[in-house]
């Protein structure tokens, strides 16, 4: 009976997104009234401590809302100051074979956005770049939202991690934080290798003139180079600098390398290959709407970049233990907000290391940008106020999220909370079943809430416990969730929206997500293997320690 309670706010905010179509907020919000109504009629747990409990969930978001509210403004303002037509333009006159334009800009340059900024913004950005590019507009929602899989997990500068570690309240285990930098890392570095050469086929078989995997196979080389130059950068900066910028870092490392070698002509396709005449295309590849042109910008490539390579620089530095920055800035006050017993409960302890957060770096760079473009007060305060809005909606579902996540862990007097009755109950599936079951709960909180970083919050700490019933290594099932989360993007109602609008084919949605799930199954699947395989080895998370 408890199981089945436990269970009802989550599958409330299932209906209520999937059925009725309603946006996360108001969801989740519904879903954390009927968490609070259950926590006092059947768990016992008073009303007082309910209501501390929502206060606290509802302020460890702040971290997280802090890194979204900074990446945002980075992209408002690079947007409005001209980068963004500035870098769009040095990408134009790279390659004119559409097999390599999709590998640097469809995979290098979106994981390079998803890095810094997450949140939906590579779609936004490389999709019409690519269609600009006389990629079909079906074809380059498709491409864009493939690819903004692999950077996801460390995007945004690591926020679905971080979100999970503060969920757990391990962010400052160091030897747990490793570990799931790692595991999280290999199976998005093992699936890279081939995701360029997977989307390729995808393109060629379903937009290419020929109809067939041939032109994608004769591009294998430069596909698999393309995939290495990220996969291995990904993996070495998340063992040995940190999971911030492992995306960040690698997706820079990724456009180097192929733009490189694309002007080298380093392992390119004999002969150059398009889409064909595009009055012979498909109606249905075809935009259904009007898209607004790129706005013109005479900005130097140099400085268009310098805000993004401004943000790799202070997260480096501020990420090496030894330059000393890292110890100044979480050393305590002024740089560590604390509150202890929060409502006189001793296991509400909050701090917000805010000095130290990627965000705050954000903001930085936003206000340098500001001066370094000479940017006038309409465009600085038209970046804002894009910032204000698209910030909001994202706002409440954090702080709701969290807060039903805090009470849905929140013990009674009896040692027992819906969440271990939700663990309980999944973990009847035992242990084998249940590492294929793990990485779909990733999947399916970020295709109905749109957000890696939502159903980290969501999942992250069903997922330890469970993992702790069924006598799973709780790192392997927190990495498989973070990596399901990611892989959520390719199918997520919310970003297909937004690819569609912003490429112009509004109203083919579904058609995206019945596309897209292939390469997700694929991928979750190659995944699964993986731990299975580890298993079956007897690797032990902390070996990589």
């Amino acid at each position: 009976m408890l199981a089945v309670l436990a269970f009802i706010p989550i599958l409330a905010t299932l209906v209520f997104m999937l059925l009725f179509n309603w946006p996360a907020k108001w969801s989740l919000l519904i879903s954390l009234a009927l968490a609070f109504v259950f926590g006092f009629a059947f768990w016992d747990i008073p009303i007082s401590e309910l209501l501390a409990n929502t206060l606290y969930g509802m302020l460890t978001s702040a971290d997280v809302l802090i890194i979204i509210i900074g990446a945002i403004l980075v992209m408002n303002t690079v947007k409005a100051s001209g980068a963004t037509a500035a870098i769009n333009r040095g990408f134009m006159n790279i390659c004119p074979d559409k097999r390599v334009q999709a590998c640097i800009i469809g995979f290098s340059f979106c994981s390079f956005i998803e890095a810094a900024a997450g949140f939906g913004t590579p779609a936004a950005l490389a999709g019409p770049l690519l269609a600009s590019l006389g990629f079909p507009p079906m074809a380059a929602a498709m491409i864009t939202l493939v690819f903004d899989s692999a950077a996801v997990s460390f995007g945004a500068v690591g926020t679905p991690v971080t979100a999970a570690l503060s969920v757990l309240g391990l962010s400052d285990n160091e030897a747990f934080v490793t570990g799931f930098s790692f595991w999280t890392a290999l199976p998005h570095a093992i699936v890279s290798v081939i995701l360029p050469l997977i989307v390729l086929m995808m393109t060629t078989k379903l937009f290419g003139k020929e109809k067939s995997f041939k032109p994608a196979l004769e591009a294998a080389p430069f596909a698999l180079f393309t995939g290495l130059s990220f996969a291995v950068p990904l993996l070495l900066v998340s063992l040995f600098i940190g999971y911030e910028f492992a995306s960040l870092l690698a997706a820079l490392f990724s456009i180097a390398v192929t733009v490189s070698a694309a002007k080298f002509k380093f392992l390119l396709p004999k002969k150059a290959w398009d889409f064909g005449d595009p009055a012979e295309w498909n109606k249905e590849w075809l935009a259904t709407g009007k898209v607004a042109p790129a706005a013109e910008s005479k900005m130097s490539l140099l400085k268009a970049w310098t805000p993004y390579l401004l943000i790799a620089l202070i997260l480096v530095a501020t990420r090496i233990p030894q330059l000393g920055l890292k110890d100044l800035l979480t050393s305590g006050a002024p740089f560590v907000i604390t509150v202890n017993d929060l409502f006189g409960f001793d296991s509400l302890d909050w701090n917000l290391k805010w000095a130290y957060l990627p965000g705050t770096f954000f903001v930085i760079v936003a206000l340098i940008t500001n001066l370094l473009h000479k940017m006038d007060k309409k465009s600085i305060k038209q970046a804002w106020k894009d910032t204000g809005v698209q910030v909001s909606g994202a706002a409440l579902a954090l702080l709701f999220g969290l807060a039903l996540v805090q009470i849905m862990k929140n013990k009674n007097a009896a040692g027992s909370s819906m969440m271990d009755e939700m663990a309980n109950a999944l973990a009847m599936v035992g242990n084998e079943l249940y590492i294929l079951i793990s990485p779909f709960i990733g999947v399916l909180g970020a295709f109905v809430s749109g957000s890696a970083t939502v159903s980290m919050n969501l999942f992250s700490n069903l997922q330890y416990t469970a993992a702790t019933v069924v006598g799973l290594p709780t790192v392997y099932v927190l990495s498989m969730q973070c990596v399901g989360a990611s892989v959520g993007n390719m199918v997520c109602i919310n970003n297909a929206v937004a690819a569609s609008a912003t490429i112009g084919v509004t109203g083919r949605e579904g058609k995206l997500i019945k596309i897209n799930a292939v390469p997700m199954v694929i991928y979750t699947m190659i995944t699964v293997a993986l731990f299975y395989v580890v298993l079956a080895l007897g690797i032990s998370p902390n070996a990589i320690s």
